[in-house]
């Protein structure tokens, strides 16, 4: 008997395959009451993150562990953020109906509003494509586009109306989006902004964040499906891989520089490796708790992700 459980517990332990102890895992915290959600590693080594409880933008300096937080303004309630080619972080603020741009070093704002019969847009994620312009998305049904040069803002119904969530730029300056309540991802026409839905193999998934491998394969996170799924624009092929576990939701998914994904189950409260040459998931190694991570984002070498639950950030340094 004592074999048998022993056993039993063995096969437990392998619903991820063997923690991943190589990569160094470390913890930030930052304010209490700030409820991280999105974070942007820039190229000067400090990392942003939208404080969307508190209605700021912070900033965490690994080297020290300093952290600065901003306020975007009375009713802020950030929720993504990128570092644009202009080295300075944009931000969709839901709590302002606005994208904002923020200075990194006089931290002035510039805020670019959606038109006024757009409100309650519920503003999610950005992206800019490989002219400079910014496109966004809204859960309420709707995506866009920022112009940072004119500041104009166009807005468009996304199809099936509430649920666009992720959206991501391909190498090849292609953007395309997740939608969770709509189940589909969907790309945009850079030129007439019309959005031409692709149909997942999976029903009822909740495609939610979405990411461009270095060949513009589209890795998504079917959150109520509990798997994660790849699309290949060329062959127009689909491929799904269930992530282990009993009740898996898999929520923000990043695709490094070696086109290893990253993804955050939140069902198990935990940080996933995929590797798509073996087929694996690997659980990785220095968690000492339950994590809640929202988004993933990195550069060459490391990955950051948002811990909202326990107020901190987490990196996870790759092997040298």
């Amino acid at each position: 008997m004592a074999m048998l459980i022993r056993l039993m517990f063995l096969l437990l332990l392998g619903w991820a395959g063997r923690a991943d102890a190589a990569p160094g895992w470390t913890e930030f915290p930052v304010p209490e009451g700030s409820g991280p959600h999105d974070v942007a590693p820039a190229s000067d080594g400090t990392v942003w993150f939208t404080a969307q409880a508190a209605g700021a933008l912070g900033r965490l300096d690994p080297r020290t562990g300093h952290v600065d937080e901003f306020p975007l303004g009375r009713g802020s309630a950030p929720h993504g953020v990128i570092i644009g080619p202009d080295g300075a972080p944009w931000v969709t603020d839901g709590g302002l109906n606005a994208i904002l741009r923020v200075d990194p070093a006089s931290h002035a704002i510039r805020s670019f509003p959606l038109p006024t019969n757009r409100a309650g847009a519920n503003l999610n994620t950005a992206t800019f494509d490989h002219s400079g312009t910014l496109w966004f998305t809204g859960q309420d049904g709707i995506y866009g586009r920022t112009d940072p040069a004119s500041g104009e803002v166009r807005v468009w119904d996304a199809p099936r109306g509430s649920g666009p969530y992720g959206i991501t730029t391909t190498p090849e300056g292609a953007v395309y989006f997740a939608s969770l309540a709509g189940s589909y991802i969907a790309r945009i026409d850079p030129m007439t902004g019309t959005a031409t839905v692709i149909e997942p193999p999976t029903s009822h998934q909740g495609a939610r964040r979405i990411w461009s491998d270095s060949h513009g394969a589209l890795w998504i996170s079917e959150f109520q499906a509990g798997q994660i799924a790849r699309f290949d624009p060329g062959p127009q092929a689909w491929r799904s891989w269930r992530v282990p576990g009993t009740q898996p939701q898999p929520y923000a998914i990043y695709v490094d520089q070696h086109d290893i994904v990253w993804v955050s189950d939140f069902g198990a409260a935990t940080l996933l490796r995929f590797d798509p040459a073996t087929g694996q998931f690997s659980r990785i190694g220095g968690q000492r708790g339950e994590v809640w991570i929202r988004q993933l984002l990195g550069r060459p070498g490391v990955v950051w992700g948002a811990d909202s639950a326990h107020d901190r950030l987490i990196r996870v340094a790759e092997p040298k």
